[in-house]
């Protein structure tokens, strides 16, 4: 999945959908943390990981490293990650 990451954010929370100039969506994100030494994106890997109650070790930064756009893969039961998509999606923003 797409996610639209915003490092040092006054409060980490799960935002609705970005879509970027050329009409891919992401997963709006921002956490605290700054973006250096890979805090942010350890961050990212943490607040995912909390409101969707799974381990950490579920969610794995494949792409975008360095970018505010990235690519996570997540791993689970396909069914059951989509629900969980669309819960955050239909909820809105949580901090």
């Amino acid at each position: 999945m797409r996610v639209r990451l915003t490092p040092k954010a006054a409060a980490e929370r799960l935002g609705g959908l970005h879509t970027d100039p050329d009409g891919r969506c992401a997963l709006k994100v921002a956490v605290t943390a700054p973006a250096e030494n890979g805090r942010a994106n350890a961050a990212l890997i943490a607040l995912l990981a909390k409101a969707w109650r799974m381990p950490k070790t579920a969610i794995s930064l494949i792409a975008g490293n360095s970018s505010r756009t990235k690519t996570m893969l997540v791993a689970g039961e396909p069914r059951a990650l989509l629900a969980t998509l669309s819960r955050t999606l239909v909820s809105g923003p949580r901090e």
